[in-house]
């Protein structure tokens, strides 16, 4: 496995309160907090390379936005 995706698995292990849930409720914490870890990478990464503004004054999502908002991340 990447060893950032590991990084990132220890993290969401780390952040789900051990013996407060059932194993069921657990392994559903963790999956959904992987996930979303995953996903703000990625739109991180999406973003570092934004394209020169028009200067249209609308305010536009970027592609990372557009990331988050497609796996209703917030954050």
């Amino acid at each position: 496995m990447n060893q950032r995706i590991q990084q990132l698995a220890e993290q969401a292990r780390a952040s789900i309160p051990a013996g407060k849930l059932g194993v069921e409720q657990w392994i559903e914490a963790y999956n959904e907090k992987l996930a979303e870890l995953i996903v703000l990478e990625c739109a991180e990464i999406a973003d570092q390379e934004r394209p020169s503004s028009l200067g249209c004054g609308y305010i536009t999502l970027t592609k990372g936005m557009m990331i988050k908002q497609h796996f209703g991340v917030e954050e």
